[in-house]
């Protein structure tokens, strides 16, 4: 593959943030900058009239470091990086598709038992009373006997 450099400059700050982050997932500047290029061009660019909702919560120093190495063996296996946000908002979507699945058929359970309850319901109210007879007379025989 062909490469090109590309070259700005940045406030110094962002560039601190940036360096450190590549430090702690060993990962290159080149890298680093392909990876939020390609994120840019396959999510599209977020407007800003575009709004989100924040979920923020915290999690154990060892839940951490389990995502954390989670992700680094992640990158290191696909060669992409995939990052926290990604990472969780998957596993929810995840979880909520299989909890939809589960109310779904607990939902078929249901109606199967509320027909099943009416065919009961239904065949209980058709069967002959216990109280009644069984002749081989006709009716006529029996009212004139």
């Amino acid at each position: 593959m062909e490469t090109k450099g590309v070259t700005c400059k940045i406030p110094l700050e962002l560039h601190n943030r940036i360096s450190e982050e590549i430090r702690e997932t060993e990962s290159t500047m080149s890298k680093f900058i392909e990876m939020i290029i390609t994120e840019h061009y396959e999510k599209g660019a977020v407007t800003v009239m575009e709004k989100g909702r924040t979920r923020a919560f915290q999690v154990s120093e060892e839940l951490f470091q389990r995502v954390k190495e989670y992700l680094e063996a992640y990158e290191k296996a696909y060669h992409r990086r995939l990052t926290q946000k990604e990472f969780v908002i998957g596993l929810i979507e995840q979880a909520l598709e299989e909890a939809e699945e589960e109310f779904e058929a607990a939902r078929a359970d249901e109606y199967e038992e509320q027909i099943e309850g009416c065919r009961e319901s239904t065949a209980d109210e058709d069967a002959e009373p216990d109280d009644i007879e069984e002749t081989d007379k006709s009716p006529e025989e029996e009212t004139y006997s």
